[in-house]
């Protein structure tokens, strides 16, 4: 009797925001078993970014860049240099390499998508790393005070609380590919990221919030350590949980991943310097809500508190492991 032979494959995971916080982590996850797509917001509006965007008539690059570096297999020396950013120059000052070298890869390749491929097979990148979109996105945000204010890099600096975002154009196409991943999904992950401006704004491109909902893959909420200034003030892991069902009018995540360790005081008084304090997690609300928690200890201290990657991405793998074998 000729024997079944079963093809093992690694987990497909889409990791969905845009920021320092999904680069963190995709540092981590890069080192497991999987098949990652990261989907990067595109509406960045600032620095580099803006220049080239606004210049070349091209999607932002920054964010783009950041997950590419994180993903790709390179010599630390030259992630470095793509990181760099230039001090001097008329008219170059400002700007990062790695950018200069996405909007050069863009014009010789003829489109964002096919540069971004390019340049991943160029950098060896462990992964696919998609923009949310073919095109730039504009991102306006309506204030507690019913103002409207236009720009990512501007909503921060409004004073205001935030009430909602909403994109333009409205009905953006999302890039098949992104629908795709999604719909092949075995673990969909969004965050770590700037809530309001970077993780929300890709739940507002219409089939992508689409896709995640008809989506039967287990769906995990990174959660922010801290607070933003100027975007999450005060804001509990529920309090994020809410801004997300409120968009997208649904309950998305299976699974919170949220830090518990503690954060020493020196570091909490330098972070309320800048209006930032440690999100607090109302867990009692959180699981009433249905959520499940997972709650460890998931920062690390240098410069600035960040994710502890490698601890991160030990709980995201466990999870999606233990949940693909339940489905058997």
């Amino acid at each position: 009797m000729e024997k079944k032979v079963r093809i093992e494959r690694h987990p497909r995971i889409v990791v969905i925001g845009g920021g320092t916080g999904l680069s963190v982590m995709l540092r981590g996850l890069k080192e497991k078993p999987l098949d990652i797509t990261a989907i990067v917001t595109v509406a960045d509006d600032g620095g580099s970014s803006g220049i080239l965007r606004n210049e070349l008539q091209m999607p932002p690059p920054g964010d783009i860049r950041n997950v590419l570096i994180a993903l790709a297999d390179v010599e630390p020396l030259l992630s470095e240099m793509l990181q760099y950013r230039f001090n001097n120059g008329t008219g170059l000052a400002g700007h990062s390499l790695g950018n200069l070298m996405l909007a050069a890869m863009t014009d010789i390749a003829g489109d964002f998508v096919t540069g971004i491929r390019e340049l991943s097979r160029v950098l060896a990148v462990r992964g696919r790393v998609l923009p949310a979109a073919g095109q730039a996105i504009v991102l306006h945000a309506e204030m507690a005070d019913g103002t409207i204010v236009t720009g990512e890099s501007v909503i921060p600096k409004s004073g205001q609380a935030i009430k909602r975002v909403f994109i333009e154009p409205e009905q953006v196409e999302p890039l098949q590919e992104a629908v795709d991943a999604i719909r092949e999904a075995d673990a969909i992950l969004i965050g770590p990221g700037s809530l309001y401006t970077s993780i929300i704004p890709n739940l507002l491109v219409p089939k992508l919030a689409e896709s995640i909902v008809e989506s039967d893959a287990v769906k995990l909420f990174i959660c922010n350590v801290m607070t933003q200034p100027g975007e999450t003030d005060n804001y509990s892991v529920g309090d994020h949980l809410q801004a997300v069902y409120e968009h997208i009018g649904h309950h998305l995540f299976d699974y919170v991943i949220v830090n518990d360790g503690e954060i020493p005081p020196q570091v909490q008084e330098k972070y309320a310097e800048k209006g930032a304090k440690a999100v607090h997690l109302d867990l009692d609300e959180v699981t009433r809500r249905g959520y499940k928690v997972i709650a460890d200890r998931l920062v690390l201290f240098r410069t600035y508190l960040r994710h502890d990657a490698a601890r991160l991405s030990h709980h995201i793998y466990q999870l999606v492991e233990d949940w693909m074998n339940r489905k058997g």
